[in-house]
């Protein structure tokens, strides 16, 4: 079904209700005095906003604004995970001393608006609609990155991020323009449509895909188009940094998933849920090439890292190189593998800079030394709280990341990339070395006394409590979880 404008809008809710959001903060920005509450005018407006998400589960799958945006589970369930993200962003934001100075109206706004484009990443059935939404993400976050005013370091994040985002944006449009050429439209199901005739140019084809390629790898921070994330990890203030690792890689997936397969592949046999490449493009040797350099280079750069942001940012790099090895299977396992891992990598990774919020509230820093015996120095609960989080980075059972991990495993192997899954195998061993190293500082390390004590903030121990539990219950619990992601799967492709 192929829905116009105002019959579009009775199913664009969850969009209404954070665009709603979005103009009563512009507008509380200019007359209330206490920018406080722009934060939990901001939560209020998500948790609708999420309310209304999940009131459009079982409504049929259709096309809105004539045929520009899909409304399904798939792009139901990263609508879901970015508002997640965003909650608990703003949560973390109210205890940050960062985000303290900041203009508050600006920096909600701004992050909302972030998170407004990520919808449209994820529901996008065209490549105009998906790069608009990416290139409304990427402008916002240019603006979160260089918004900590006398800061040298954020002005210089947000300048390189600039750079590297225009550079890839334009390559990516670039291809985009090749893809329109010789398909004669920018829709997904037409591009099908054209490709399946097979009478495109392979060779050009083929160029136009790692174009675009570029432009969505960026968002992920794929090799070789990583070089902006150590530096705007570090630069960025902390809540957004947090909410940049999980939400803006869910995003990419999103937007990566949906047009390399809906749009560039075929289904197999009808009912099973197994893709087959189109001969005019074989996307998944380039793929599992990207997916080992890109695991590969972002654990062995991590090993020597100090500050432990840049040592996160290198870490979420490897991460993204575990995420795409569910992209090359071609099947409902893989696919469920990456949708499953997402979430448990929003669920850790936001937990550890959210303690790496509360030591540089703390301390002022976030060098490895800050953590020099947190547990002796009254933060014995965010240093468990870490470990947690860093042994389920790892993938070390009975965690949620082990399971995370088991899942991709799993569907490599049934698919016979044998190479890709040692390879993997070895980046995960290679891992355990720096998240054992924060670790050890934490708990082995004596504090000197130039180690003051480290207080955690109110607002920060019922969301790491909540995360932290999240960790272990999905260790040993995931089945709920793992038929969501597959309920998610739904894609409408016509």
């Amino acid at each position: 079904m192929d829905l116009g404008n105002l019959a579009s809008l009775k199913l664009f809710h969850p969009e209404i209700v954070l665009a709603g959001t979005i103009i009563l903060l512009t507008i509380l920005d200019l007359v209330v005095a206490n920018k406080r509450l722009m934060a939990y005018v901001g939560l209020a407006g998500c948790l609708v906003a999420l309310g209304a998400t999940a009131e459009l589960y079982g409504t049929e799958p259709t096309l809105l604004f004539h045929r520009m945006v899909a409304l399904d589970n798939f792009a139901l369930f990263f609508k879901v995970l970015t508002l997640v993200a965003l909650i608990a962003a703003i949560w973390m934001s109210i205890g940050s001393g960062e985000v303290k100075q900041v203009h508050l109206g600006e920096y909600y706004i701004v992050m909302l608006t972030c998170g407004f484009g990520m919808f449209f990443m994820a529901s996008g059935s065209n490549l105009l609609m998906a790069y608009l939404g990416l290139e409304l993400v990427s402008l916002t976050s240019y603006i979160l990155t260089g918004m900590l005013p006398h800061n040298r370091r954020s002005a210089e994040a947000a300048l390189k991020y600039l750079i590297y985002g225009g550079v890839a944006s334009g390559t990516m449009i670039y291809g985009m323009s090749w893809v329109f050429g010789m398909a004669g439209s920018l829709d997904y199901a037409a591009i099908n449509a054209a490709m399946a005739q097979g009478d495109g140019n392979q060779t050009g084809l083929f160029i136009a895909f790692v174009f675009i390629l570029a432009g969505f790898g960026y968002k992920m921070a794929f090799a070789p188009f990583h070089m902006w994330s150590p530096d705007v990890y570090q630069g960025a203030p902390t809540p957004f940094t947090g909410f940049l690792s999980v939400a803006s890689n869910a995003a990419g997936l999103a937007i990566l998933i949906r047009f390399f397969y809906p749009a560039v592949s075929t289904l197999g046999q009808e009912g099973s849920w197994t893709f087959q490449a189109f001969s005019a493009v074989q996307w998944t040797d380039l793929l599992v090439a990207l997916s080992i350099v890109t695991m590969t280079w972002g654990n062995l750069a991590a090993l020597n890292q100090n500050n432990v942001k840049r040592l996160l940012a290198y870490s979420g790099i490897a991460h993204a190189g575990y995420i795409m090895m569910g992209l090359v299977v071609l099947n409902n396992d893989g696919l469920t593998a990456m949708l499953f891992y997402v979430v448990v990598y929003l669920i850790m990774n936001l937990g550890a800079f959210l303690v790496v919020m509360v030591v540089a509230n703390a301390t002022g820093r976030e060098d490895m030394e800050a953590y020099r015996g947190l547990a002796q120095r009254g933060a014995a609960f965010p240093a468990v709280c870490m470990a947690v989080f860093l042994f389920s980075l790892t993938g070390l059972p009975p965690l949620a990341g082990f399971i995370g991990k088991l899942l991709i495993f799993a569907a490599i192997i049934e698919g016979q990339f044998y190479i890709l899954a040692v390879v993997a195998l070895i980046n995960t061993v290679i891992s355990l070395y720096y998240y054992v190293r924060i670790v050890r500082t934490m708990f082995l390390d004596d504090p000197t006394p130039e180690d003051g004590p480290v207080a955690t903030t109110f607002s920060a121990v019922p969301l790491l409590g909540v995360l932290m539990v999240l960790t272990v219950v999905l260790g040993v619990y995931w089945g709920p979880l793992l038929d969501y992601s597959t309920g998610s799967l739904g894609f409408f492709m016509q």
